[in-house]
């Protein structure tokens, strides 16, 4: 199977990689809804449910039969990779993820994002930043061990760059049959 044949693809990877972008555009060309999981984690005031609560919402969200997801909550990985037919894994490096995270702080301060629940409006957090700029470091090799097991029963994408997602996009249009 071929990602564009995909009715349920994960999308993963460090805060600020451009995991809800990369998501709203295979979203266009797949025409598949998206979950974007922070809208369904946080609570007003960025409150974090309770994680039986958390894991039955998840197990909801990953019983439908088309999405695109966009989140890491890894501690999560193996219900999701489960139920995926084809993950990618977003791998940018850590000062590019802070760029953005601060960029993106800057553009939407005082705001609320789409892809985020209500009453969590977007402000400079530097524990945030800090969390950013380590999860390479923390998470990387956990990740890829993960991964390394589901190459051989679904597809696997690990895009590093820019470029790679622009071309990854280019392939995914002239692949995909409606």
């Amino acid at each position: 199977m071929k990602i564009s044949q995909a009715n349920r693809i994960l999308v993963i990877g460090c805060p600020g990689s451009g995991k809800t972008t990369l998501s709203k555009k295979m979203a266009k060309i797949l025409d598949l809804p998206i979950i974007h999981l922070d809208a369904f984690y946080h609570k007003p005031n960025w409150e974090e449910p309770k994680k039986d609560q958390w894991y039955k919402v998840l197990q909801d969200l990953v019983k439908r039969k088309l999405w695109i997801m966009d989140g890491n909550y890894a501690e999560s990985f193996n219900l999701r990779f489960l139920r995926a037919d084809a993950i990618i894994y977003l791998d940018y490096s850590s000062l590019k993820c802070c760029y953005r995270v601060l960029k993106r702080n800057i553009k939407y301060n005082g705001t609320k994002r789409s892809d985020m629940a209500s009453g969590c409006v977007e402000s400079f957090d530097l524990s945030f930043l800090k969390f950013v700029f380590m999860f390479n470091n923390v998470n990387r090799l956990n990740i890829y061990s993960m991964l390394e097991k589901q190459m051989n029963i679904k597809p696997v994408k690990i895009l590093k760059n820019d470029r790679e997602v622009k071309n990854f996009l280019i392939e995914l249009r002239a692949n995909f049959v409606p």
